[in-house]
């Protein structure tokens, strides 16, 4: 056993179908894990584990920070290895793209608010200032 490859190589469909607590397979750093009996044991608790089936699992692993022990006890869950090929791409929009736009709809916003307030008090100004041009005659 023993996370070092070699092992069988499934498609994620196949990963996909073990996503129940009665038997829970993990996609983590292009290997695949069977956590069923982990799952009580886990102490984030089974749900999050679950909520992590079907799907590559990289991500929520490392985003917990999990400790070396933790990391080492995937060795023991070890069943072979994802076809790297059956998992989509996420698509990455970078920052930069979007912030323009951000923005832009920042500047719409603002002059609509600007534009809601003034309109009003111009109005009032005038009509204050016709009030006292019309007394004023």
């Amino acid at each position: 056993m023993g996370g070092d490859g070699g092992g069988k190589v499934y498609t994620l469909a196949e990963v996909s179908e073990h996503n129940t607590s009665k038997d829970c397979w993990l996609v983590i750093d292009g290997k695949v894990y069977d956590v069923t009996k982990f799952l009580e044991d886990h102490p984030g608790g089974d749900e999050v584990l679950l909520t992590s089936t079907g799907k590559d699992a990289t991500e929520d692993f490392e985003d917990v920070g999990h400790s070396t022990s933790a990391r080492k006890m995937l060795d023991d869950f070890y069943v072979g290895e994802i076809d790297k090929s059956t998992i989509p791409e996420k698509k990455y929009t970078p920052p930069t793209v979007t912030q323009p736009q951000n923005n832009q709809d920042k500047t719409s916003d603002f002059i609509v608010k600007l534009l809601q307030f003034l309109v009003p008090l111009i109005i009032l100004g005038l009509a204050v200032g016709i009030r006292i041009y019309t007394k004023a005659e």
